[in-house]
């Protein structure tokens, strides 16, 4: 039996010239150690490794010839070309979508969610606008608002294209569309990668030289490499963690999640909530809006602890801490098993029923 965790699948969505493909190279220059699967319209989708560099790609490459993703008569393909990526032997670690520029995320979301495949699951979708064309585009394309209100992440691009009244007018245009969605700033599609995904580490064990290190190399041979840490995207952002021995009550979790402010764009690690019948710990997967649990089995003589990683930017790290210490529970034994709905609302396959 397969006990692996499943992929998250991120769509990155946006009208041409947004930006999204620049995004998506910051996003696999950057990952470092992370393997990504990649979907680009027209479409293929690739294990990003130096085998693909080089192109022996063989059984690590798929494609898609049959025009734009959301065109598709049913969900099929697209089912055949996660399953393949997401098979063990490619070690991946999470798949990203980079959708047409004309392409409809409402049909993307819904083949994603009614995908049945347990070896994957939807992370959310992630629109990029230009900040610099953002009324050109509305005027063009009347969907752009239809598009931002589905988002579960918003990078405004471009930003250095335009003047700080400007970039907040249109911010304040996006947050009217789509009230209560994180927007990132960001030029040139620089955004942290831990704000869609968990980057791991790469180590000797993991594999071959990463596509990642592969730019890196050429970069620094043609004297264009960053080493000066102050102008990435990671500067831009604070990270505020919390731990607990103490077992979280669901209900006032859930309600801090709601209650998330707008500057808070990723959260993850795991929740100890205790509830007779729930006593797993519960993977956390926050994009935005876009919120996921997934119950997984505690290790032999892992300690049952909350761990918890916010990434915003413009927080509160006290308040974000205070709100999470008020979700402490002192008996969760005698905690009700419906107290768990909230939460199992956001678990993709429940493994069990709360009762009552």
């Amino acid at each position: 039996m397969n006990s692996r965790q499943p992929l998250p699948v991120v769509v990155l969505a946006g009208f041409l010239g947004s930006g999204k493909t620049t995004l998506l190279n910051h996003l696999l220059r950057s990952s470092r150690g992370t393997r990504i699967g990649v979907v680009v319209n027209d479409f293929g989708a690739i294990e990003i490794d130096a085998m693909s560099v080089a192109g022996q790609v063989g059984d690590s490459m798929v494609s898609l010839g049959n025009g734009c993703l959301c065109c598709a008569v049913d969900g099929s393909e697209l089912d055949a070309y996660l399953e393949k990526l997401s098979r063990p032997q490619h070690r991946i670690d999470v798949i990203v979508i980079e959708a047409s520029g004309l392409a409809e995320p409402q049909e993307m979301i819904r083949m994603l969610v009614a995908n049945e495949d347990p070896a994957v699951h939807y992370g959310g979708l992630v629109q990029v606008v230009d900040a610099a064309e953002f009324d050109a585009t509305r005027a063009r394309h009347p969907e752009t608002d239809r598009h931002l209100a589905l988002a579960d992440l918003v990078v405004l691009n471009k930003a250095d294209r335009v003047d700080a009244a400007a970039l907040a007018r249109v911010e304040e245009v996006i947050h009217g569309l789509c009230p209560g969605t994180p927007v990132v700033t960001a030029d040139h599609g620089r955004i942290d990668p831990d704000l869609l995904f968990d980057r791991k580490e790469w180590t000797e064990t993991r594999g071959q030289l990463s596509f990642e290190d592969l730019i890196a190399e050429a970069e620094a041979a043609a004297g264009t490499s960053e080493e000066d840490h102050s102008g990435h995207a990671h500067t831009h952002y604070e990270s505020t963690e919390f731990v607990s021995e103490q077992a979280l009550s669901p209900r006032r979790f859930v309600d801090f999640l709601d209650r998330r402010p707008h500057g808070l764009y990723r959260i993850k690690g795991y929740v100890h909530f205790g509830v007779p019948g729930h006593d797993e710990k519960y993977e956390i997967h926050a994009v935005g809006r876009f919120l996921r649990f997934t119950p997984l089995p505690w290790a032999r003589g892992e300690p049952r602890l909350t761990q918890l990683v916010m990434i915003g930017s413009g927080t509160d790290g006290p308040a974000l801490l205070a709100g999470l210490e008020a979700c402490r529970e002192p008996a969760p034994h005698t905690l009700d098993p419906a107290s768990m709905w909230g939460v199992l609302r956001y678990v993709a396959h429940p493994r069990t029923e709360p009762a009552g």
